[in-house]
């Protein structure tokens, strides 16, 4: 019985092992296949556009974690910590992403910020940051259940009253007590919203931001075979982007549970 769910597992680790690699694989293959050898990638890496949408995209996806972890981080712990019941209330809201298409959501923030008296569009500042508030809304399912999946791992009641027996207020206790231990959570939600801004194609598209994802499909109409070679080298930097994130969030965490402990 044992060796029978050994290899049970085995099963599911090569057949995930293939699903997530062959497709990387034969990208790999198709852009290999331009001429001459490696054209492909010697192509994008002097094509400009390439650096410029790709540290856009990081760019916009950095404000997006950031702006994320200031409004889900607090709402989280003071509906657990205060109002537990009104928890499938904020949970419904946060799953409103899944139900509302992108092409909606865009439309709906053209129609409301092209006119007066917030008429963002009319600017590329107010268009940035419309396109970073329109991720912040797409990385609320994920965002939200890895904090609150957190939350639910540790004692917040027991923190926050020994915080305030050694006179912390609220902000101290969030920065100083709370953040610290969610940052396991917080990685895994991090890693997830940078993963969606990168490849988000429709709203960058509608609001004319000079994203990634557009790039990409521009590409791919004119040049198949560099389009293939885009995919893999930004799929690299992308988990080398999430390493990085994860190096930084190991060493922050460190700090913030000393300056606690202090």
């Amino acid at each position: 019985m044992k060796h029978a769910g050994r290899a049970g597992w085995w099963i599911v680790f090569i057949a995930g092992f293939l699903y997530f690699f062959v497709p990387l694989y034969g990208t790999l293959d198709f852009s290999l296949k331009s001429k001459p050898f490696l054209s492909a990638y010697t192509a994008i890496t002097t094509d400009s556009q390439f650096t410029s949408t790709l540290l856009y995209s990081f760019i916009a996806g950095v404000l997006t974690i950031i702006v994320s972890i200031l409004i889900i981080v607090p709402t989280a712990f003071w509906v657990r910590l205060k109002f537990p019941r009104i928890r499938p209330l904020i949970e419904f809201i946060t799953l409103l992403p899944f139900v509302i298409p992108p092409i909606i959501l865009v439309f709906g923030l053209i129609n409301t910020y092209s006119k007066q008296p917030l008429a963002l569009t009319n600017t590329d500042t107010g268009s940035n940051a419309l396109l970073v508030a329109a991720y912040v809304v797409l990385s609320f399912p994920y965002m939200y259940r890895a904090v609150d999946t957190g939350l639910r791992a540790i004692d917040i009641q027991s923190l926050t009253e020994a915080s305030q027996s050694l006179g912390a207020g609220w902000i101290r206790i969030l920065w100083q007590v709370i953040l610290p231990n969610l940052r396991t959570s917080l990685l895994s939600g991090a890693f997830l919203t940078l993963a969606i801004v990168v490849g988000e194609f429709t709203i960058a598209t509608f609001l004319a931001r000079p994203a990634f994802a557009p790039y990409l499909a521009i590409v791919g109409d004119e040049r198949p075979y560099e389009q293939a070679a885009l995919a893999l080298v930004s799929f690299g930097i992308t988990w080398v982007a999430m390493v990085g994130i994860a190096i930084l969030g190991r060493g922050t965490g460190g700090r913030g549970r000393f300056t606690a402990a202090r």
